[in-house]
């Protein structure tokens, strides 16, 4: 199939529905490879020869399993490697730690398994920006010995300016990389991928262990999604030097301990949370801080503190004063209504012994102003008396 197409640079068949198997060829001067969102399925089996010359191989989103070919470490200028959803079921490719270039690495949602650790001592992976290994059946600790060498996110790039993305040059034109992600909890497809956009993505495998504080040096990072794991211990306060995060998800795991105060400098931060963990004490308060709901704490039976109902002088979080006002209305009317209520029993008691034994003279003499006959007789005995003096 490509051996007529020698020259060919970049090939994008994305968001169609190919099936079957990826040829086992590829022309040597192909730069980009993009067979996202298909059917095919079947292994990798195209090898990659030395001086391959591929930047971007975008397998995402396809029913593809087997292994991830260790030549791949031919492709010494790679840039872009995304084989997320698919069902590849291998270790970690450490391997992959020798390319120079390489920015983007997306595992999410397969079959790779194992612990994640270096083989190697000298700096592995100095260039990656986003690392995505959600959804996989990874254990054992995090892998603080990639994470100190992420020198790319440790470099606070300015969002200032005209943006910039990252994207590879032809003869003829040049072209621009897409990436899905999950981003804030919702996935999305980047039609281009910003060169400050930097994330790490580990949630839902079985990482154990402590959130290592080397995490904090990564100031360019935007997004940190540590949810759905194993992990113990106290959230590390260099944490708070991440100025530049707008997502932070450390749910469902086993931390414990105060939510930190250094977290209130995350004057950036969207989208917080912390659900589901041992955390106790008082929510930390301002800038951010005073954005989040409930939901981002909920699950933490030791949390006190707004937005929570629960104080943190266990009596409760007291009722404000429009609470107060509107509970002496409501009282207010209940003795109005049991007044008006006792009336209204009164008059048609009233009513029924008028319409039974007719008008008792007393109540006629009360309303009507004409005396009664024994009025009358008290008074002619009184002036029986007087003439009798």
């Amino acid at each position: 199939m490509f051996s007529v197409l020698p020259n060919l640079e970049i090939l994008d068949l994305s968001h169609n529905n190919l099936i079957g198997k990826i040829p086992n060829c590829l022309p040597m001067s192909l730069s980009v490879l993009n067979l996202q969102a298909n059917c095919f399925d079947g292994n990798i089996a195209f090898g990659f020869p030395e001086g391959c010359g591929l930047r971007n191989l975008n397998l995402h989103g396809n029913q593809m399993d087997g292994l991830l070919p260790r030549s791949l470490v031919n492709c010494r200028m790679l840039e872009v490697l995304d084989v997320g959803n698919n069902n590849i079921s291998d270790a970690f490719p450490h391997w992959l730690e020798s390319l120079p270039d390489l920015q983007v690495l997306v595992l999410r949602s397969n079959k790779f398994h194992g612990s994640v650790q270096s083989t190697k001592e000298s700096p592995s992976f100095p260039k990656l920006r986003v690392l995505d290994l959600s959804s996989n059946y990874f254990v054992g600790a995090l892998p603080v010995q990639y994470i100190e060498n992420f020198n790319a996110m440790m470099d606070p790039h300015k969002d200032g300016g005209s943006p910039e993305y990252m994207m590879v040059w032809t003869r003829t034109r040049y072209y621009q990389y897409s990436l899905v992600v999950t981003w804030k909890g919702f996935e999305y497809e980047l039609q281009g991928i910003l060169i400050v956009f930097s994330s790490i993505h580990l949630s839902n495998n079985m990482f154990e262990g402590e959130i290592p504080d080397v995490i904090g040096k990564l100031s360019s990072l935007k997004g940190l999604n540590l949810s759905h794991n194993n992990l113990t211990g106290h959230i590390p306060p260099s944490l708070g030097n991440l100025t530049n995060l707008e997502w932070l998800d450390l749910s469902s795991n086993k931390l414990a301990g105060k939510i930190p105060n250094e977290l209130v400098s995350l004057t950036q931060l969207s989208v917080l949370n912390l659900s589901n963990n041992h955390f106790v004490g008082s929510i930390p308060q301002g800038n951010q801080f005073n954005t989040f709901g409930n939901g981002s704490y909920e699950g933490n039976v030791g949390l006190c503190g707004i937005p929570l109902s629960k104080s943190c002088d266990g009596i409760g979080t007291p009722p404000s004063s429009f609470q107060e006002k509107d509970k002496l209305w409501r009282f207010d009317w209940r003795v109005v209504v049991l007044g008006y209520g006792c009336g209204v029993v009164f008059g048609l008691l009233m009513g029924y012994l008028v319409f039974r034994i007719g008008k008792p003279k007393w109540f006629v003499s009360l309303f009507d102003g004409r005396p009664s006959q024994s009025g009358r007789k008290m008074r002619k005995a009184r002036r029986l008396v007087q003439r009798r003096r």
